[in-house]
């Protein structure tokens, strides 16, 4: 079980071997579930797709028709965030 120190603004900083088995990367985010007897879960926060995030991020990208199985691909990427 890994053991962190909470600074003095209350906040903990994960290990980068916590980071790799969540799978997370830098800017992205984690949910905390809170579960009784004072334990919480965090994992992955997953952003869900909707299709306008699909629709706008080819809108007036695509020059070219796209086939259905690139299509497809794209959309099993899911949607892609700039921060």
């Amino acid at each position: 079980m890994a053991s962190l120190k909470i600074t003095m603004k209350g906040q903990v900083t994960l290990t980068r071997d916590l980071l790799q088995h969540l799978g997370i990367k830098p800017g992205e985010r984690i949910d905390f579930d809170k579960m009784p007897g004072g334990e919480l879960r965090l994992r992955a926060a997953r952003p869900a797709g909707t299709i306008e995030n699909f629709i706008g991020r080819h809108a007036g990208k695509v020059k070219t028709p796209i086939t259905i199985e690139k299509m497809n691909e794209l959309a099993a990427a899911g949607p892609t965030y700039k921060r």
